[in-house]
């Protein structure tokens, strides 16, 4: 069954520091969301090990390893995962320690707390 491409559908890029949808660009090229448009990728490696130059270029950005040549940068990204921003762990710290203080009542009638 052949399912026919829509418009905007054939390619979304998506920000690589939390995954949302990359709609602007930061400084090196690469699609990013509004929340990380100032931040930048530092200290990529090739799969030989190596580090590569981020570029930008007709069809988006890529990468640039001196051994292995033009590297596509959805691929030195799984490689290298990236460690979330400063201000994102500290949000999730502070509702972790909301969760871990949440009370829970819980009546003789009601069972499905249980499951």
């Amino acid at each position: 069954m052949h399912i026919p491409k829509r418009y905007g559908q054939s390619r979304i890029d998506k920000c690589p520091f939390c995954g949302k949808q990359g709609v602007t660009e930061n400084p090196q090229g690469v699609p990013v969301c509004p929340a990380h448009k100032s931040q930048n990728l530092s200290e990529l490696k090739c799969l030989c090990g190596s580090y590569v130059d981020i570029l930008s270029g007709k069809w988006g950005a890529y990468a640039k390893c001196m051994k292995c040549g033009n590297v596509n940068l959805g691929r030195i990204l799984e490689m290298n995962p990236q460690q979330k921003p400063q201000q994102q762990n500290q949000e999730e710290k502070t509702s972790e320690k909301q969760q871990e203080k949440r009370e829970i009542t819980v009546r003789s009638d009601e069972l499905d707390f249980l499951y």
